[in-house]
């Protein structure tokens, strides 16, 4: 493409917190930084003085910082950040005590509350108090399996207040997943929901809540949020209370936060359990703030007021991301439902009442929308949308087409990328830059990223494995029960010893940012040539007939063949001609070796509870493998469908 999609006006560029942050560190160290490329090179070869810098201008609360930014800065595994800090990450969310709105929720039934900063500071208050009356303390778990509420929000501020460790479920979790998260971390409190809406149908999770309370023995009390809630069936949950019981008899009052190490685990949160038992990656608080404090502020431009909105559940890690908005002072704007309840204009029906500013989403929703005939741009007034936020899977280029054409001209579009294994991104937006079609616009700051060939050397502008060489601080403090580090170091350093290898089949581009073709464990191999899935995606789900598909690789003749499944509009049928179709476009668009042996329609694509579609269960259901952990999709029933294919015998 010749041209960038946007480009920021001068005026929107002077005032973003990127150029005053720029300001701060040139005063500060003496530099000149004329650019965001050449601020992004300083950030990684000065790590110390760029965290310092994030830590200085966004104003984190602490008891102390203490002298050493970076203890060990040449060992990634070993390095520590902030050695001697302490402080507490629920006290710098609830620094505003004001009567601002901090948190605006609906959900799919209309139903709404809004909370200010001072209500919501005494509602943590409360609930915190009789967190430890009851004896919580520091180090102890404490779950929610909880929908996108207020509540949820609370319930884990209230923990980290104290110290205590919060991990999440959303309540479309059955009970065999939430089981496989949640025995291996012993939470001693539990909060939950009786019952939940989704796609115009209340769920009820009595039964279900009783089954995980009989084999979770760790809990000594199930605590039960009102929401759609029948008291009588509260009554008959084993260990329960009502959250209105459980808080009755305290009242607001000054938090006394306590004061713990940077490193101090604030958040367990687990890998999608695809390929076994989900592993939990322990957070610390001081580096889930600082990241987080960077990615919105300089990232996103998050700034006091905004209104901030993703579309996420308490089961992904883009809800613990929105809520450290409440530290820029940003209004949280929750949602929780089906995004397409009653219809498809939903989150842009929420986006214009509620006057959204930063509107964040998955690439699939997008997709979703375009493919509804949705044109937001005719039938939505969105002037105060300025940032559109896309992560989850690779935003295709034919989904930047339709932001910029159907939902707002002006906008700056960023998609992002990252994982809950860093709770954050390591390339993500530039507000003072251009979008270009297709890519990522810039690696993270402070944020040593690169792209790795298999020999371990590093490349531009060519596909390779995304590594990160160089410690930053929301490296996972470990994995939960992992005492010696041996999961942990084999997840992330095993391929390239003392590199942080993420996962993800990348290149670089010559505009300085990133495109993504998918993960590196799910990547096509056909004739030893490596084809990233997202390639194939980007193409086939541009045909106005395919919802969605899915492209593993069959193990044939001593090789692989690519075969690409297809789920079709109700009433589309997969005939020759499409096939042809499908394939003539992705060998025009990309080359001979992308195009799939074999184009098959089915009628369902098993996905993660967060949404992901998942390429390992369905390449291991048609090479006749057990899929190992089937309670960790949404839908394993689709599972079914891929077993025993006569197309793929032959």
């Amino acid at each position: 493409m010749v041209n960038p999609m946007w480009t920021p006006p001068q005026e929107r560029v002077t005032h973003t917190n990127l150029s005053t942050f720029t300001q701060h560190v040139e005063s500060k160290w003496g530099i000149s930084i004329p650019d965001f490329s050449a601020l992004q090179k300083w950030s990684v070869v000065e790590p110390e003085k760029f965290w310092a810098s994030i830590w200085d201008y966004t104003k984190v609360i602490s008891e102390t910082r203490g002298n050493v930014v970076l203890h060990n800065p040449t060992t990634m595994f070993d390095a520590r950040f902030f050695p001697d800090a302490r402080l507490n990450y629920a006290e710098n969310l609830l620094r505003y005590r004001t009567k601002d709105t901090a948190i605006v929720f609906r959900g799919e039934d209309r139903v709404e509350e809004r909370l200010c900063f001072s209500e919501l500071y005494d509602r943590v208050s409360t609930l915190s108090q009789a967190m430890l009356t009851f004896g919580i303390q520091p180090g102890d778990r404490v779950a929610g399996y909880l929908p996108n509420i207020p509540d949820t929000i609370i319930a884990m501020l209230a923990s980290a207040a104290i110290g205590a460790i919060w991990s999440s479920c959303s309540p479309d979790f059955g009970a065999e997943g939430v089981l496989e998260r949640f025995t291996q971390i012993e939470p001693k409190l539990l909060f939950s929901v009786e019952s939940y809406s989704y796609n115009g149908q209340t769920h009820k999770l009595h039964n279900r809540l009783n089954e995980i309370v009989e084999q979770l023995p760790s809990v000594q009390k199930l605590i039960i949020v009102p929401y759609l809630s029948d008291t009588q069936a509260i009554e008959t949950l084993n260990r329960s209370q009502s959250l209105r019981d459980f808080t009755l008899l305290f009242e607001p009052k000054s938090i006394n936060f306590a004061k713990l190490p940077f490193n101090h685990p604030l958040f367990i949160m687990f890998s999608s359990g695809t390929t076994g038992k989900p592993k939990c990656i322990v957070h610390g608080a001081g580096g889930t703030l600082l990241q987080h404090l960077k990615e919105h502020c300089l990232h996103t431009d998050v700034k006091k007021g905004d209104r901030f909105f993703y579309f996420t559940t308490c089961g992904w890690m883009m809800w613990n991301w929105l809520v450290s908005g409440l530290a820029s002072g940003a209004c949280l704007l929750l949602y929780d439902g089906s995004p397409f309840y009653p219809d498809a204009n939903a989150l842009f029906d929420f986006a214009q009442d509620e006057d959204i500013s930063i509107f964040g989403v998955s690439a699939k929703y997008i997709d979703f929308v375009s493919k509804a005939g949705i044109k937001p741009i005719h039938t939505h007034k969105l002037e105060s949308l300025r940032t559109i936020l896309s992560t989850g899977s690779p935003l295709s280029p034919t989904g930047f087409d339709f932001v910029y054409t159907q939902v707002k001209s002006d906008v700056c579009l960023s998609s992002i990328s990252g994982g809950t294994d860093i709770i954050g991104c390591f390339a993500l937006g530039n507000p003072t830059g251009p979008v270009w079609r297709g890519e990522l616009q810039s690696r993270a700051l402070g944020m040593s990223v690169e792209v790795f060939d298999t020999d371990g050397q590093s490349i531009r502008n060519r596909r390779g494995e995304l590594v990160c060489t160089a410690p930053f601080p929301s490296m996972p403090v470990g994995f939960w029960n992992d005492p010696d580090d041996s999961r942990y170091k084999a997840t992330y350093f095993e391929k390239f010893p003392g590199i942080w290898c993420h996962g993800d089949y990348v290149s670089t581009t010559k505009h300085d940012g990133m495109i993504i073709y998918g993960r590196s464990d799910t990547a096509l191999n056909p004739g030893g040539v490596r084809i990233g899935t997202g390639e194939i995606y980007r193409i086939a789900e541009q045909f106005a007939e395919i919802i969605e598909c899915i492209a593993v690789g069959q193990n044939w003749q001593n090789d692989e063949r690519i075969i690409l499944f297809v789920r079709l509009r109700n009433g589309e049928e997969l005939h020759k001609n499409l096939k042809d179709r499908i394939c003539e476009r992705i060998r025009r668009s990309t080359s001979p070796r992308h195009v799939p042996a074999k184009v098959i329609q089915v009628s369902d694509i098993p996905r993660t509870v967060s949404g992901k579609i998942t390429e390992l269960a369905v390449r291991d259901t048609i090479h006749g493998r057990v899929v190992k952990n089937r309670g960790a999709l949404a839908n394993p029933e689709a599972l079914e469908i891929f077993k025993d294919i006569p197309e793929l015998s032959r």
